[in-house]
């Protein structure tokens, strides 16, 4: 089953760490959102290959925004 990996906060996104297809584990580091100043990382909910990755580096995004899949 997917799972979606959401915004918790909305920014932009600075780094794009991972890609399509590559496998996470639980609590790897996805992407990295900037806001207010601040670096945030974005961690994988779960273990599973990373199949999709709706957002580009400088992307602007609002909190709640589908950034990645994982299966």
């Amino acid at each position: 089953m997917a799972t979606e990996v959401e915004a918790q906060i909305a920014g932009n996104v600075w780094k794009i760490e991972k890609a399509v297809g590559d496998e996470l584990a639980e609590e790897d580091v996805i992407l990295i959102i900037e806001s207010m100043k601040m670096e945030i990382p974005v961690e994988a909910p779960c273990s599973g290959r990373l199949s999709e990755i709706r957002v580009a580096e400088g992307d602007s995004i609002e909190e709640g925004l589908v950034l990645a899949v994982i299966e």
